[in-house]
């Protein structure tokens, strides 16, 4: 059976007017037994695999293969769903209460391009949203976690060159006290073992 005309993408059309050749859209179609196939990969694929392909930006397209019906919406729907049962609880209930009621009502024409334009104005700033978050954590925490381990290490090795000369194997003569340089330095790493347990703490939370 042929396959209906599909819409013209307006993105797939300003990429062509720039000069660009645009990708097309991966063909899947869904058969009576909910079994999707991917005609490009000539293979079975889940949802997971659809979701993945959203996260990559590969276009695709859902075809019922009895009548040839575009469904790439109700797949879509499904997809959320199924990452909405796993616990990523990414709409808030009263979103999706403010959804259902538009349902019917005499602007529910405007919500899907007010959405649409929301989304596409989100996804161009998310990634300076990132930069500017990295940018305000490393001014935070001016340190990585490998850095944190480094100095962890570092510490750790002062402290048993430090502590070594009081330590008595069985058998061994006594040593020394302490002199008064050797107990300055020590008060020295007991404070910057606080410091870093204070840092870690502030990580951990920030992270949480």
């Amino acid at each position: 059976m042929a396959e209906p005309a599909r819409a013209a993408d307006p993105a797939a059309a300003d990429e062509e007017a720039q000069g660009g050749a645009a990708t097309p859209p991966v063909v899947v179609k869904k058969y009576a037994n909910r079994r999707l196939y991917n005609t490009e990969a000539s293979s079975y694929v889940t949802l997971d695999h659809l979701a993945q392909m959203v996260k990559e930006g590969r276009e695709f397209v859902v075809y019922d293969a009895k009548t040839g019906e575009d469904i790439t919406r109700q797949v879509l729907t499904q997809i959320i769903v199924e990452e909405e049962s796993k616990g990523s609880n990414l709409l808030p209930i009263s979103f999706l209460r403010q959804l259902i009621s538009f349902y019917g009502d005499s602007l529910q024409g405007l919500v899907p391009r007010y959405l649409e334009h929301s989304m596409a104005a989100f996804a161009r700033q998310q990634e300076q949203m990132r930069r500017a978050m990295q940018q305000t954590m490393e001014g935070f925490f001016p340190f990585s976690m490998e850095e944190v381990g480094k100095q962890n290490m570092a510490m750790m090795e002062r402290a048993f060159s430090l502590f070594a000369p009081f330590y008595r194997p069985p058998g061994a003569t006594a040593h020394a006290p302490p002199t008064p340089d050797e107990q300055a330095q020590l008060a020295a790493l007991k404070a910057e073992l606080e410091q870093l347990r204070a840092q870690l703490a502030a990580v951990a939370k920030v992270k949480d």
